[in-house]
């Protein structure tokens, strides 16, 4: 499943820093992790299996920040299966 706008307001919502959150998104289990900043930096979106863990896809988040610590590039990138 490829992030949509539902989704995307959901992950680009400020956490509690270093954190990993697990909740429901839809029919699936999203878990996300985040940076010092409390912004999503990793998620899994799947289903969980028996033992807790996530069967699905991961997204990691890539950040650039330019010399003013202006954001310039925030891209989402698909990085495979979230449990082989």
């Amino acid at each position: 499943m490829k992030p949509n706008t539902s989704l995307l307001n959901i992950i680009n919502k400020t956490y509690q820093p270093d954190t990993f959150l697990e909740m429901k998104f839809g029919r699936y289990d999203l878990a996300l992790k985040t940076d010092t900043d409390g912004r999503a930096i990793m998620i899994f979106l799947g289903k969980k299996d028996a033992n807790g863990k996530i069967r699905g896809d991961r997204y990691a988040r890539r950040l650039k920040f330019g010399r003013n610590n202006e954001l310039i590039k925030d891209h989402w990138e698909h990085k495979g299966p979230a449990t082989p």
